[in-house]
């Protein structure tokens, strides 16, 4: 509901000026929504995805997954354009964008694409959504529509990238002319979204042809189910016309034969073995590894470490990891599971001794910084916690994990106003304003912060009493 409000509130003062440079297929988008109400729009959808447990707050595969789009952003149509890339725990085929340059990917699209450049090709096609404003075109197609109308349907637009399900039901509230106009507009999007994809994956030095055989693969799918085909396929209408198009613009690139990364590969592992229960992911990976059933022995290796290592059988997942090691050698995925495991096997002081050389080597990995600062904390260590997080947030930026290890050291050394202030913007990165604002006024009342700190904490909590009521404000039908 909120979102809605928040559309009501944008529809009624919807700017008159038009933006320059916008491509052939209309202009219209930036007289309804600018781009900071693209990006507040995809803020607030966001909050609700941030606080829901459908997020894969895991570090590296989110990592990896902005390192990968951040390559294909850089050769974008927009390059300066501000983009970040989350992970949803869905076992269904799907990528979606959302205003303002957030792309979620399912996990069940990073485990069925079969290279690389194959992800990358989805990823390419979902930035192109968003350089090429195409949510905003589609409520500009609605405006002569009434705002109740505009707001549900923008709604449903946005749930059909996520949830069909939900996408039929507010779809439902919208007009049904408007409707099947919308959806032969969003045709015209995705090819659109191809053409400027594909450029984007080629000049990346990704293989182009893996857009088509991705394509290819979804088609094949959808005749095999028919009834149940690949999300994707519902939320990305998929023709003909489509992948002839593409097959005749890859005709004419010079052939490239892309290797997988490590870390794609790694990455891919991991997911894999953080699916379903740990005995049948453990199963799966030893009947690969048994079977020689794999495109890279040293990932087969590490997915059944962490398998391993999700079924308590420590010595197992040491051991597996130390051939994971064998061919490669160094990597901060391995040294960031060698610590989990030392911890898991409870032996904290093997754990710190681990991280003492691989934070040399990996100062910024952040899976590793995390399980680091919590073998510091566990061997009573506060100070050495609270250097490390407070560095990475100087170099980083803000993260909600760094913010609520910063508590948890501030906590260990009696400093409560610090620790409720490393809280509060804990919080506000969750999306939970109230909450931060609880915690400012907490660690006020303490009173054990000198002045300079509490000048800090009092002027917070202005500022975010004051979002607090500008967020009402927006709610407001």
């Amino acid at each position: 509901m909120k979102l809605i409000y928040l559309l009501l509130a944008l529809g009624v003062f919807l700017p008159r000026v038009l933006a320059d440079g916008l491509p052939d297929l209309g202009d219209a988008s930036q007289a309804v929504l600018s781009p900071q109400q693209e990006r507040r729009i995809g803020e607030s959808v966001m909050s609700d995805i941030r606080s829901s447990s459908e997020l894969l707050d895991d570090a590296e595969v989110t990592d990896y997954l902005n390192s990968l789009g951040a390559r294909l952003v850089a050769n974008s149509e927009d390059p300066a354009r501000s983009f970040e890339f989350f992970v949803v725990k869905d076992a269904t085929l799907n990528a979606f964008a959302l205003p303002g340059g957030f792309i979620g990917v399912h996990t069940g699209l990073i485990l069925s694409a079969q290279s690389e450049s194959e992800l990358a090709s989805v990823l390419a096609h979902e930035i192109a959504h968003v350089t090429q404003h195409h949510l905003a075109r589609m409520i500009a197609g609605t405006q002569k529509n009434t705002i109740t109308s505009l707001a549900a349907l923008a709604v449903a637009i946005l749930a059909s990238r996520s949830n069909p399900q939900v996408a039929n039901a507010a779809m439902a509230t919208a007009q049904a002319t408007g409707i099947q106009s919308q959806l032969d507009y969003t045709r015209e999007h995705e090819r659109e979204a191809d053409r400027v994809g594909l450029k984007t994956l080629e000049r990346s030095g990704f293989d182009p042809r893996a857009m088509e055989n991705f394509f290819e693969r979804l088609q094949k799918y959808g005749r095999l189910y028919e009834n149940n085909a690949p999300v994707y396929l519902r939320t990305h209408p998929l023709t003909t016309e489509r992948i002839s198009d593409v097959q005749n613009r890859v005709e004419a690139l010079p052939y490239r034969q892309v290797p997988d990364s490590l870390d794609f590969q790694l990455v891919r592992a991991k997911v894999e073995a953080s699916q379903g229960p740990s005995t049948q992911a453990i199963k799966i990976f030893q009947a690969a590894l048994k079977d020689k059933k794999y495109s890279n022995e040293a990932a087969q290796h590490y997915g059944l470490a962490v398998a391993l290592l999700r079924g308590k059988d420590n010595a197992g997942a040491e051991k597996e990891l130390a051939l994971a090691r064998k061919p490669v050698m160094a990597h901060p995925m391995f040294d960031a599971l060698a610590v989990q495991i030392k911890l898991a096997a409870n032996q904290p002081g093997a754990a710190l001794d681990a991280c003492r050389g691989a934070l040399k080597r990996y100062p910024h990995h952040r899976a590793l910084i995390f399980v680091c600062a919590e073998t510091q904390l566990q061997m009573r260590q506060p100070n050495e916690a609270l250097s490390l997080v407070s560095g990475e947030l100087k170099a980083r930026g803000g993260d909600y994990r760094l913010y609520q290890l910063q508590a948890e050291a501030y906590a260990a050394l009696g400093k409560n106003l610090q620790q409720h202030m490393a809280l509060a913007e804990a919080y506000v990165l969750m999306g939970s304003l109230n909450e931060a604002v609880i915690q400012l006024q907490i660690g006020l009342k303490a009173r054990d912060g000198d002045f300079y700190h509490s000048s800090i904490a009092e002027a917070r909590l202005r500022q975010l009493r004051e979002m607090e009521k500008e967020t009402r404000k927006q709610a407001q039908p």
